[in-house]
Parts: C-alpha cells; sequence; structure tokens
C-alpha cells in the first residue's frame, strides 16, 4: 500500500521535522513562511535528521531535516553547516562539478548551489510548480489536476533529481511530479505526460545508464526512455513493492531496490530482470557505485551491501553498531560516509 511504503522511505524519517505527509487545511498557511525564511544556523546541525550526500570534488554535502546543509572537507571527520533559504526538509542532492549542485524536497523546493554548497538560492518550489502546471494544461483533465494542486498548496515534495550537466536535469516527486529544464533550473517545463502513468503514482528515482534513462516508483513502477526523455516506455517489473531508487553500474547495468531489501539486477535496458539475495530485510534507501567500480546499497537499518559483480550479488559488509540510514556517499580518501537520524557518520568499516 501506498502508506506503507512512505513509511518506509526516508523522507518518512522527518515525522519530527516538518516532514511530508498530506496537509489538513488549517496547515496550510504555515507552508510559505518555510519556503521563505533562511533556515536556521546552530551549532547544534551536525546531530540533525540528514537525509541524502553527494560528492562535490573533494567534498561531502549534506542535505536534511528544515533545510539544513552539512559541508565536510576533511572525508566527513568534521562537518560545518552552510546557509540556505528555506526551513523545508531537502531529501535529495547531486552535484555535475565539484561548483554545481542542486538539491530537491518537502513543499517541491529547488535549490541550486554555484559555489560547491557554500551558499544556496531557491529555483523552484510546489507553488511555482502548480502554477507552471496551469499555464501549460493543454486538457480539461491537466486544467483539473492543476488547479487541485494549486487549491492543496505547496505540500507534495520532489523526491529525486537526475542532472545529466550543468544545463539538463530533472526532478521527480510524489503523485507523478516530474519536471525537465534545459538552462541548469532557470525555468522547468511540466514533464509527466510524457509519461504513462495514469494513477500518478509516486516516482521516487531517476538514473541513467547506457544511453537510456530510467524512473522508478510505488507499487513496482519502472520506465524507461531512450530518446532522451522526449518518451519513457512503461517496463514489465518483476515486483509490485515500491522502488526507492536505481543504481547504475559503469558498465550500463541497473540495479532497482526498495522495500524489504528487495533488489533486482538488469543487463539489458530493463528488459528482463534477476532478483538480487541482499540477505536485508529492511527497506533499501540508497546505492552508489564506487571509485574502483564496485557498488553499494544501504539498508533503513544501516547495513551496507558491496557488489564487485556489477550488481548481481552483494555482500553485507560487517559493522559494530549499524545506525538508521537513509543516504551513503563514498569520500576521497575511500572511506563511505552514511547520513540518518543522527546526523553524518564516518564508517570505520573497510570495503576492501
Amino acid at each position: 500500500m501506498r502508506g506503507d511504503a512512505m513509511t518506509l522511505l526516508k523522507t518518512l524519517l522527518l515525522t519530527l521535522a516538518a516532514g511530508w505527509l498530506p496537509h489538513a487545511a488549517a496547515a496550510q498557511p504555515a507552508a510559505p513562511a518555510v519556503l521563505t525564511s533562511p533556515a536556521i544556523l546552530s551549532a547544534k546541525a551536525g546531530g540533525a535528521v540528514m537525509l541524502a550526500l553527494a560528492q562535490a570534488g573533494p567534498r561531502l554535502v549534506a542535505v536534511g531535516e528544515r533545510g539544513i546543509v552539512l559541508l565536510s572537507d576533511d572525508n566527513g571527520n568534521s562537518w560545518r553547516q552552510a546557509p540556505t533559504p528555506v526551513q523545508v526538509s531537502l531529501v535529495a542532492v547531486q552535484f555535475v562539478t565539484p561548483q554545481l549542485g542542486w538539491a530537491v524536497g518537502h513543499l517541491g523546493v529547488v535549490l541550486h548551489t554555484d559555489d560547491g554548497g557554500l551558499t544556496w538560492r531557491k529555483q523552484f518550489d510546489g507553488v511555482q510548480a502548480a502554477d507552471t502546471l496551469a499555464r501549460a494544461a493543454a486538457t480539461p483533465a491537466e486544467a483539473s489536476a492543476a488547479a487541485q494542486l494549486q487549491a492543496d498548496g505547496p505540500d507534495k515534495p520532489f523526491l529525486d533529481l537526475y542532472f545529466a550537466d550543468a544545463s539538463n536535469g530533472y526532478i521527480v516527486g510524489a503523485y507523478n511530479l516530474l519536471f525537465r529544464t534545459g538552462d541548469g533550473g532557470r525555468s522547468w517545463q511540466p514533464w509527466q505526460q510524457h509519461v504513462a502513468n495514469p494513477k500518478s503514482l509516486h516516482l521516487y528515482g531517476m538514473r541513467a545508464a547506457g544511453g537510456a534513462l530510467y524512473l522508478a516508483g510505488e507499487q513496482g513502477t519502472l520506465f524507461r526512455s531512450l530518446d532522451g526523455g522526449a518518451s519513457f516506455d512503461t517496463l514489465a517489473s518483476p515486483y509490485k513493492g515500491s522502488y526507492f531508487g536505481l543504481l547504475t553500474a559503469p558498465g550500463g547495468e541497473l540495479v532497482a531496490y526498495g522495500l524489504r531489501g528487495s533488489a533486482w539486477w538488469s543487463g539489458d535496458q530493463g528488459r528482463s530482470w534477476t532478483q538480487v539475495q541482499t540477505g536485508v530485510q529492511q527497506a533499501i534507501t540508497a546505492g552508489i557505485a564506487l571509485a574502483d567500480g564496485s557498488l553499494a546499497l544501504l539498508s533503513q537499518g544501516g547495513d551496507v551491501l558491496l557488489s564487485r559483480d556489477q550488481g548481481r550479488s552483494f555482500t553485507r559488509q560487517p559493522q559494530s553498531r549499524p545506525l538508521p540510514a537513509a543516504a551513503l556517499a563514498q569520500a576521497a580518501d575511500g572511506a563511505l560516509v552514511v547520513a540518518g537520524l543522527r546526523g553524518v557518520t564516518r564508517l570505520a568499516s573497510s570495503t576492501k
């Protein structure tokens, strides 16, 4: 069920922190304030709930609750807070160069940095998203859906992003939200009409591999584009539970991961899938490719799983005390760093 999936998704680690849930009407007036109020700078920010990690050259960037962004220039040993213009929770972040990056999150917010995360500015939010959809509506059904979004207020999150370069990118989110930019986020175009998603299922992840673009979402939703995003075909899914993300191997292989430790591998652009035995029962919340070409998955319980065969199999890595976790990154010195309910932690265990 949709509610069950969302309780496991990393964004709902934020119930203590103005997380996304369907808003009651009484909650709507508070939304604009957090979209225009800077994140509170605090000496305790290092212990905040952090939900996503990215490399920005040798720097690590973590994003999380209430607009908090943390930076580390010593491979995750220490962190400092960077100012941001919002107090909404950020759930995904990507850098295409050491300087250029984007973060997305609750209330439809999109932030951009051009200085490696030192400063951020808001490019887009849920109010603008609804207005953009209303202006672009080409049918009565699209106009009605956009009007409902405007009436709801900016209560729906963007959950992931994918930028191919400094100009071209996508943001995806709840209820089939999908926008595309060709100018680095200065403007956004609605793109959900390019995806056959009549139930408006949530889109949780987007990645590129082997010249194709892929979308993954709830209830086993998988889409693929072979024409640069102009159209997305529905893939036959081997799993009816929700996928929370996609991991791509250097050779173009693909791993879709999600609920209850589920992971599926494809070496033919999603035409066929083989189940991966992960050995974990909790949701898999993140996956990354490591510098040596191996792959790593992270479970909600903090288990790190390593693959050296392009994702066909994974082995759990020994840890003394795994902690609830939402995101994973590799530092410049090769160490793994995880983000979760207790901030960001550098792992002592080796991936060798």
